[in-house]
């Protein structure tokens, strides 16, 4: 690391321009256009065959297809007055770019688009391209038309994807809450304008980078449209955080009087080896999702870890390309004017209520211990009660057109209409498959939980039927998985035996529960894997056997506490209305796939630069209180500024329009605070005081077969004695 920071640091221009090409560079190609995808790859499975069978019998349809929703107050929506105005809403609408046709319930298409009571009625809009194609600006115009049509007793409301899309605030708009909140924390916490400006900088050249790239890459690889806002949320977190440990290292190499060459070759051959090895813990974590075998996980997996690498990266090259160019201007004007005289003298790092913390902790580890187990118990206990399955439109605010949109046909034409299921029959045989399968049609229709079943038109030719079946209740609704559950089981069995019928139940509501089903089903696989990945990474960075262990049991809990916070607050609705966020609902399927890793990976980031320091004073002075009294009082400051900046960048996401991602973003927060201020300010010194010589212990075999691995380089300004104490290799 000496070598590429030298260079970096003399080559600071060089690097500079090699980071604005980049940047541009991948701008440019995103900006040519992106393919992003929605890959649920779930091969095998019920609701999978079922939309292979619907791909062979319906041409793919090119556009979205979104609706319009009127409800009146007064008479019906046949009535002279709201047929006349909504009728030529429909016709201007079908006039704009982008719009292919329209559908009218006014139309012989459309017969069936009015309730019952004809309160309600709807249009089918179907546009040009899909959703994430469409040019915002004529959607909007669509929106406009329709609004306009309001009056006193008529609502007139909208939804669709394509409609969700143009209502989203800008792009960035979230991100730069978090980058504003982080900036807020760097200043109190460097009390220097560019200080803080530096990790800043290094995070969004990283995260612009990276989400371009993506964007460049969509093209070639399946990426879902989540990926960017994913990747953005947790670059601008990383990114920040590793570009802090180094900028506090080299600024206290500047206080204790070394030139800013030395200081920053210092920081990066110590601290940036931290980065170096947390950030591949990160990556590496994200990509044990392959061993899920979902293309829709696997594409996340790949873009979150891009753009973590180039954080990692950009904290090693531009960071110290820049640290040269600022100087000692890093340090605030009363830093800057000490530095050669005696308050310049060198600091241990620690600050004093860090040191009372640290000498509070040591006295009394039982009760801290203690009382940091039962806060993580109680964050968990909600975990207990966790259901995956989608959110929709239906959970989004109500100030919102698409979620007012949702109610108004769940009012008009029953909950279950948001949500139809699909029946799908092919029928190779004669006149007794016919016949059963007519006999099934008319069983369904009569079970307990459908409204409605109705035929879908296919071509005449064609050996597949296709019945659109109306549900009951809710898609998020448990009584609608259990009816799934019922008609898979029982029912098409029944009526498929003794003929050649091969019925499947589809739709987009079956999709989500196989989708959710399969992750729950892998998911007591997968959360060994992480543990271990990680125990193992440890276990080679600090020769230790117990440290290791005990970071999985943290890991762990940090994780229960994540998934306790996002159900109470997503599935019980807890604050919901407070933070302005919509409906409860079932947890999105792939959020807790995707959390695990990362949040293990993020764990490991603030073990690596807690132990790290432990473990430097342990092989220093071979005493295990002093070592971890010593680590816990230098880094409570900047691991809690770290997890500060983290909580406001993820917390940040509660302003984007994307579900997955507030939820996401709440649970990462949420988890990062309860990590770095009960889990390693509290639970993991305790145990560590606790636990005494035995944090260090290694077996004598395993010592020799374990290869070294340096996670913080020596300091050449520091003289810790060589290896590790001889009576603790093989001591039991």
């Amino acid at each position: 690391m000496s070598k590429l920071a030298r260079w970096c640091y003399r080559h600071r221009m060089v690097v500079l321009l090699l980071w604005v090409v980049a940047l541009v560079g991948t701008a440019v190609g995103a900006g040519a256009g992106t393919s992003y995808s929605n890959a649920f790859d779930l091969p095998g499975t019920e609701s999978m065959r079922a939309v292979e069978r619907m791909e062979k019998v319906f041409p793919q349809r090119a556009g979205d297809v979104d609706t319009v929703v009127w409800h009146t107050e007064d008479g019906t929506v046949r009535d002279a007055a709201v047929r006349e105005r909504m009728a030529g809403a429909l016709r201007d609408i079908a006039e704009m770019p982008d719009v292919g046709d329209v559908v009218s319930p006014y139309d012989p298409d459309g017969a069936g688009h009015i309730s019952k009571d004809g309160k309600t009625a709807y249009a089918e809009i179907t546009f040009t391209k899909q959703a994430y194609d469409l040019d915002k600006d004529n959607t909007k115009k669509v929106v406009d038309r329709a609004e306009d049509a309001r009056t006193d007793g008529l609502s007139v409301e909208l939804g669709g994807a394509a409609i969700e899309y143009a209502q989203q605030p800008p792009e960035g708009a979230s991100e730069l809450v978090g980058v504003l909140a982080a900036a807020v924390v760097l200043l109190l916490a460097f009390g220097s304008l560019l200080g803080m400006l530096v990790p800043i900088v290094t995070a969004i050249f990283a995260v612009g980078t990276g989400v371009s790239l993506l964007g460049v890459l969509s093209h070639v690889v399946d990426l879902p449209d989540a990926a960017p806002i994913l990747g953005s949320l947790v670059g601008l977190g990383v990114g920040i955080d590793y570009a802090l440990f180094v900028v506090t290292r080299h600024r206290k190499g500047l206080k204790s009087g070394l030139d800013p060459a030395t200081s920053v070759e210092r920081a990066l051959n110590t601290s940036g080896r931290a980065v170096v090895f947390a950030g591949g813990t990160v990556c590496l974590a994200l990509l044990a999702l392959f061993a899920l075998g979902m293309r829709f996980l696997n594409g996340i997996a790949v873009a979150t870890a891009i753009v973590v690498l180039l954080s990692v990266v950009c904290a090693v090259t531009l960071l110290p390309a820049l640290l040269g160019m600022l100087g000692p201007r890093v340090l605030s004007r009363r830093e800057r004017r000490a530095l050669g005289s005696a308050e310049a003298a060198p600091t241990s790092g620690a600050g004093r209520a860090a040191v009372r913390w640290a000498a509070f902790v040591e006295r009394r580890p039982r009760a801290v211990g203690a009382a940091a187990v039962a806060v993580m118990v109680l964050l968990a206990i909600p975990a207990f009660s966790l259901r995956l399955g989608t959110m929709d439109q239906g959970n989004q605010p109500e100030s919102m057109t698409t979620r007012q949109a949702y109610d108004l046909l769940a009012d008009g034409f029953g909950p279950g209409f948001n949500g139809p299921l699909q029946l799908v029959a092919d029928v190779p045989g004669g006149a007794g498959d016919e016949r059963a399968l007519d006999g099934l049609i008319d069983q369904v229709r009569t079970m307990d939980g459908i409204v409605d079943v109705a035929e879908l038109p296919t071509p005449a030719d064609a050996a597949t039927r296709v019945y659109q079946v109306i549900p009951a209740h809710a898609p998020q609704d448990q009584a609608t998985d259990d009816l799934i559950d019922r008609l898979r089981d029982t029912t098409v069995p029944q009526a498929e035996r003794g003929t050649t019928l091969d019925v499947h139940i589809g739709g987009q509501t079956a999709v989500q529960k196989d989708f959710a089903q399969e992750i729950t089903e892998r998911l007591p696989v997968f959360i060994p894997l992480i543990a271990v990945l990680g125990a193992i990474l440890l276990m080679l960075a600090f020769r230790s056997v117990v440290v290791p262990l005990t970071a999985a049991v943290m890991n762990l809990l940090a994780a229960g506490a994540a998934f306790g916070i996002i159900v109470a607050v997503f599935q019980w609705g807890w604050g919901l209305d407070a933070l302005g966020l919509g409906r409860e609902g079932p947890i999105t399927s792939y959020i807790p796939a995707f959390m695990l890793p990362l949040l293990f990976g993020l764990s490991m980031d603030y073990q690596v630069f807690l132990i790290s320091r432990m473990h430097e004073e342990w092989l220093r002075t071979g005493d295990n209180a002093r070592a971890v009294r010593t680590g816990l009082a230098e880094t409570t400051r900047v691991i809690n500024c770290a997890a500060l900046i983290m909580v406001f960048v993820f917390g940040s996401a509660i302003f984007s329009a994307d579900q997955a991602a507030v939820m996401t973003g709440v649970a990462l927060a949420g988890a990062v605070a309860v990590d770095a201020f009960v889990l390693r300010s509290l639970l993991v010194p305790a145990l560590m005081f606790l636990l005494g010589k035995a944090n260090w212990w290694l077996p004598r075999g395993l010592d020799r077969a374990l290869p070294r691995v340096a996670v913080e380089g020596r300091d050449p300004g520091e003289d810790p004695a060589a290896g590790r104490p001889k009576d603790l290799v093989g001591e039991r």
